[in-house]
């Protein structure tokens, strides 16, 4: 049994997960605990980040103890983490200085409109393969400096340090001994240089951020360190293996090669495709960003980021008791054959890819006296798939390759209605992952490279894996009328 296994971390909007992997892949034990959204005024978002440590340690030990392991039994600890969330610490207490500001948090929006205007947002992209929004991590960092006074003391005192959600989690594992990130979390941070691969001179001048806030950019399957030993009852753990998350469900769903692509759908969806090792630049809204060969070293991606997804089901849920039980949600929305002309734009804080429109709001269109529940439901599934589709299009087109099938993951991926839906649209095969974790996965098989759990790509690429396949079965006539109800939709809302 001696270090039979791997723990990941995953690091959710929601939720915090940790997974026990063997050698074969398998997720043999898992423990979940979800936490609070913090929302102090409308379109802001929080965590706290001490809930966040306390539930790492928490869902660790529950996992073990459910797999019936000991620390001497894990080769690796390997982490994956919502992106672009932002928290800044005190490097002698461990103390945050204030909540971590979320990615979907929107304080930050005006301020990233003044920089368009100022004309930054070129040189910002060439940069970072980014686009000047609220969304990334550099104008949360500015907020905090310029909101939080005690950052000012601590910085005076060159104890101040920034972190995304992996680099934090990472410094508390360690005992505060490594302040590291990896390149596709750095990438997300609108401060990272993708060509030159180190931070930005121009950016942190820019932002007025100071480098020493920030961590070291490691690549992806690094051995970085080791668990505090305070923590593992004396046993040395390997620290290794980091990926934000969509960069890690690429991984997990071995997409490696130029042109393959995967789309996780979750709190928000991502549609990303690895393009190799040319970056390619959008001039329609898409994101250039990092990600991991085979090897688990550098390649670049494009990414279109829709920002509400599930979250547009749990808004059903939640605020308006469409939904009792998520579990009915494909016998809803598969009751009527077709939406009936009802559309749900979740522009509930802005739109993302590829329209990025901060100011965007939410909206249903189509209602008449005989819509119902069903429909709104359908509608939420929808559009998700038509935002895929205008994601997908354009990606297609910048990176000059054309998608063969689309591997999908993630919790609303249990619907057959959304994911034949998406096969419908996008006119490709849709293969469905059977495995829920592929996330976590994706960091397992860093970490697991890194110590020498699997000794090469071609035997993680080896492992046992289930997918079902959905072919598309609508006509083209109809693909594009129901695109031209969605786009019209869309034009509606924007601002």
């Amino acid at each position: 049994m001696s270090r039979s296994h791997l723990l990941v971390f995953d690091h959710g909007t929601t939720s915090i997960r940790a997974c026990i992997m063997d050698g074969s892949g398998a997720i043999i034990a898992r423990a979940q605990q979800g936490f609070e959204q913090i929302y102090p005024q409308p379109g802001w978002v929080e965590h706290d980040p001490k809930t966040l440590w306390e539930f790492t340690l928490q869902v660790a030990q529950a996992a073990l103890t459910t797999a019936g392991l000991g620390w001497e039994n894990i080769a690796a600890t390997g982490l994956t983490n919502q992106r672009e969330t932002v928290i800044l610490w005190d490097r002698q207490t461990g103390k945050p200085v204030h909540n971590a500001i979320v990615w979907q948090c929107r304080r930050t929006a005006e301020a990233c409109e003044l920089l368009k205007q100022n004309g930054h947002a070129a040189m910002i992209q060439q940069k970072t393969g980014l686009v000047i929004d609220a969304y990334f991590s550099a104008s949360k960092i500015q907020w905090l400096l310029r909101n939080v006074p005690e950052c000012q003391t601590l910085l005076a005192d060159n104890r101040l340090l920034f972190g995304t959600v992996d680099t934090y989690i990472l410094w508390r594992l360690s005992g505060g001994k490594c302040h590291v990130t990896d390149m596709t979390n750095a990438s997300r941070t609108m401060l990272y240089n993708i060509h030159q691969r180190e931070w930005d001179a121009d950016l942190l001048a820019l932002f007025d951020i100071p480098r020493t806030l920030l961590p070291e950019v490691i690549p992806s399957n690094q051995r970085f360190g080791v668990m505090d030993l305070a923590l593992t009852g004396g046993i040395e753990v390997p620290l290794a293996g980091i990926a934000g998350d969509q960069q890690a469900a690429l991984h997990g769903q071995k997409c490696w090669m130029p042109g393959t692509a995967k789309s996780t759908y979750g709190t928000g969806a991502f549609l990303v495709m690895n393009t190799g090792q040319t970056p390619v630049h959008s001039a329609q809204g898409l994101l250039t960003t990092l990600a991991t060969d085979a090897e688990g070293q550098p390649a670049y991606a494009l990414e279109g980021a829709i920002f509400f997804a599930g979250a547009a089901l749990e808004w059903l849920s939640k605020k308006l008791d469409v939904i009792e039980d998520m579990r009915e949600v494909d016998t809803l929305a598969g009751s009527i054959p077709h939406n009936e002309g009802v559309y749900l734009v979740p522009a509930f804080a802005g739109l993302g890819a590829p329209y990025w429109d901060a100011n965007a709001r939410g909206a249903v269109f189509g209602i008449t006296q005989d819509t119902g529940k069903a429909h709104l439901v359908r509608a939420a599934l929808e559009s998700m798939a038509y935002q895929t589709k205008a994601v997908l299009d354009a990606m297609q087109v910048e990176a000059g390759l054309s998608l063969e099938t689309l591997r999908v993951d993630g919790g609303v991926t249990r619907s057959n209605v959304l994911v034949q839906f998406l096969a419908d649209m996008l006119n490709v095969p849709v293969e469905r992952a059977d495995d829920p974790e592929l996330t976590a996965k994706g960091a397992g098989y860093l970490a697991g490279l890194a110590v020498g759990f699997w000794q090469n790509p071609e035997e993680i690429k080896q492992l046992a894996e289930q997918t079902e396949r959905f072919e598309p079965a609508m006509s083209a006539p109809e693909r594009a009328r129901l695109m031209q109800g969605w786009q019209q939709a869309v034009n509606r809302v924007l601002s």
